[in-house]
């Protein structure tokens, strides 16, 4: 390739007709002479800028393609060389796309090869490490692999050779494992050997005891990471993700022997290494916890690895009780102290061994603010209540009692324990009613369940706070009466208020709607709530279906239901955040059975997102002509969904609606691998509740595979 100067034709290029992430890319002239400038922080600056407009959160655009031969030139002129290497590569290696014929950024770095290559041999041994990385990337076989080769011959820096190795796997797997054939021995450089131990299983190749030795002398194996590769950046997790995601029980094992030899080994950073890849594990393999739970037991030698590994343990629940042990001198130490490290670790124990955990709690009370939120809030699976105590209701009552002391979500937390214990809870009702003025919706929600099953007496006091606080307007007090005695008129002229006086008129809705037949007199408030058919915000949507759903339910006429949800379905075409108010809007449709089948187009046209399918069929089954319906390719949407963790709750829920004539032998096995397969399909959302989340799942999907197998008993 010719010289060219590396800004020639900047001036004259057409930026205004191209855009990056913030915008027009009239701003890239200006980062490019930075770029080239003397003043070392000003180009600095301009190279981070660049990343975050042409490569922002890993998302290119179509000045991204633009850019690329001036940074090509920029770089081969020897100025940043290495970072702009590092912003081409990551371009070429981006398949987000926004706009953009697929491909076209990484061909427009290919067509830089000729400038590039000669990088492999820059004196520089950070470029030629960059440049490989970079080079690999563009995809562009035929030319990149054989300087990559070359290179491989020559190279010699322990970095930029494992560099080389890499790029030669990336544009051909088994290429890489010829080269890395001798690359395992103990002689060679760490850096290389990790390398080695990534480019067998890119390749897919049988994890052996020579990988499994070289893998465990690289501990501790942070330091080996590549920088480049940010999905690499702990090299044993890594390892272990990719071991269990063959899927393989030999595989499985080797990942976990790794895992027991980490958390036994006598080095702390190694236990550390461990430690994490266990938890990666844990969030991707269901046999994880009950497997690794003893290994985290061993690698609970001091402080600093019991709080270390408090968080996981928490999130195992009661699969973790084995080490309950090591946690409770922390979680009980220092009660009348503020003490981080203790509260983190009676947070695990509450949600480890709850029992164990409950007298420290009440002994803490006011000091522990994580521990509190385990026991009441986010954190807590489904369904588990702390075990009742009284010397910790007392507490809760001494905190309640002082509310100029409560901080942060602690009257939440502590109202819904009480509500938890229900009548248990009985003798906080005085400090419940007092904190009505203070806290509406929060104590008028404890107060009704506490209430509900309490000695006369208790239930009149509670009666009769609550109609003071709903006669002066305060909504939820009126929402705890009627779930007390079902009087209905003061909660009716709370709600009007809210439908027509600003307040939130989705949670108005729902709550009208509850009411059914008894809110028919709001019905014109309902109406006067809705936001309009211009109106496609994510909030107006999930306005308008609840208001759909309640002028329904109050009113039993589902034609105006019928046009409102349509309108809402139309709407949310426009806006490409609005997947989960299709959900809504499908579920509420759902309701409205052969009256809604109006509907029904709309409906069938979301059925190829998994978000939006498995709400999809539940609402097609309900209003569709049945004989209009394809049963098999509705289960195999809500498969679809529930493999990809999309709505896989969803999909449990269209599944039955279906029933078992429509799935196929195919959709049993793979609804057997969701009930029984050992990779978790819920793997993002909460941390704290992934895990949870899945073996929900696994159990809903279990009682299907037990429901379809009943039509076939004799």
């Amino acid at each position: 390739m010719d010289f060219v100067p590396p800004l020639d034709g900047l001036d004259s290029h057409p930026w205004h007709s191209f855009s990056h992430a913030y915008g027009s890319a009239e701003d890239i002239p200006d980062l490019l002479n930075a770029l080239t400038g003397s003043d070392t922080d000003a180009a600095d600056g301009a190279l981070s800028e660049l990343y975050g407009c042409v490569l922002h959160q890993g998302t290119v655009y179509s000045a991204s393609t633009e850019v690329v031969p001036f940074l090509a030139r920029i770089a081969a002129a020897g100025h940043h060389t290495a970072g702009i290497l590092g912003l081409l590569g990551g371009m070429a290696e981006s398949e987000d796309e926004h706009g953009l014929v697929p491909g076209s950024v990484r061909a427009a770095v290919a067509r830089q090869l000729p400038l590039l290559l000669p990088l492999l041999a820059a004196a520089d041994p950070d470029v030629r490490r960059t440049a490989a990385w970079a080079i690999s990337h563009t995809r562009s076989t035929e030319i990149a692999l054989s300087a990559l080769r070359s290179r491989w011959e020559e190279e010699c820096e322990p970095t930029a050779r494992a560099e080389v190795l890499g790029g030669i796997a990336r544009l051909d797997p088994r290429a890489g494992v010829v080269a890395a054939a001798t690359a395992l021995d103990p002689s060679q450089p760490a850096e290389v050997r990790m390398a080695a131990v990534f480019v067998h299983l890119d390749a897919d190749d049988p994890w052996t005891e020579p990988l499994h030795t070289t893998m465990l002398s690289l501990l501790p194996a942070d330091a080996l990471c590549s920088g480049l590769d940010l999905e690499r950046n702990e090299p044993l997790a890594a390892v272990i993700e990719a071991l269990l995601g063959r899927g393989r029980r030999h595989e499985r094992e080797a990942a976990f022997a790794l895992l027991d030899a980490a958390l036994h080994d006598g080095r702390a950073e190694v236990r550390a290494e461990g430690l994490w890849a266990a938890d990666r594990a844990c969030m991707l393999s269901r046999c994880a916890p009950l497997r690794l739970v003893q290994g985290l037991r061993a690698a609970a030698v001091d402080e600093e690895s019991v709080i270390g590994m408090a968080s996981l343990l928490g999130r195992l629940g009661s699969v973790a009780a084995p080490a309950a042990d090591v946690l409770a001198p922390f979680a009980g130490r220092n009660p009348h102290e503020d003490d981080d490290r203790a509260d983190r670790a009676l947070a695990a124990l509450v949600l480890v061994a709850p029992a164990k955990a409950v007298p420290l709690l009440a002994a803490g009370m006011g000091r522990r603010p994580r521990a509190l939120d385990a026991a009441s809030g986010f954190r807590k699976p489904t369904g588990c209540a702390l075990p009742f105590d009284r010397a910790l209701l007392d507490a809760v009552r001494d905190r309640l009692s002082r509310p100029e002391d409560l901080t942060g979500n602690e009257p939440w937390q502590l109202t819904n324990l009480l509500a938890e214990w229900g009548a248990d809870a009985a003798p906080a009702l005085p400090e419940l009613c007092a904190a009505l003025s203070r806290w509406p919706s929060q104590a008028a929600r404890a107060i009704a369940s506490v209430a509900e099953a309490c000695a006369p007496p208790d239930r009149t006091q509670a009666v009769i706070s609550l109609r003071a606080a709903a006669e002066q307007g305060v909504l939820h007090a009126a929402k705890a009466l009627y779930t007390l005695v079902g009087e209905p008129a003061l909660l009716l002229s709370c709600l009007e208020q809210e439908l027509r006086c600003g307040g939130d008129p989705r949670a108005a809705a729902g709550t009208l709607g509850a009411l059914g037949p008894r809110g028919a007199a709001l019905a014109p408030a309902l109406r006067e709530a809705l936001r309009g058919p211009d109106d496609d915000t994510t909030p107006a949507l999930d306005t308008d279906t609840a208001v759909a759903e309640a002028l329904w339910r109050v009113t039993g006429d589902a034609t105006g239901a019928v046009v409102v949800l349509d309108s809402v379905l139309a709407r949310a075409e426009r806006n490409p955040w609005s997947r989960w108010s299709v959900v809504r809007a499908a579920r509420a449709a759902a309701l409205l059975g052969p009256a809604g089948r109006q509907l029904s187009a709309r409906l069938e046209a979301v059925l190829d997102d998994p978000v939006q399918a498995p709400a999809a069929v539940v609402a097609l089954m309900a209003v569709a002509d049945p004989a209009s319906l394809d049963h098999t390719a509705l289960a195999d949407a809500a498969l679809h969904s529930a493999e990809q963790g999309a709505d896989p709750t969803g999909a449990c829920d269209a599944l039955e609606a279906l029933g078992f004539t429509a799935l196929t032998t195919d959709h049993l096995h793979r609804l057997a691998e969701i009930a029984d397969g050992d990779a978790r399909i819920v793997r993002s959302g909460v941390e704290d509740r992934i895990i949870h989340q899945d073996e929900a799942l696994r159990t809903r999907a279990r009682a299907l595979m037990t429901a379809f197998k009943a039509p076939s008993t004799p």
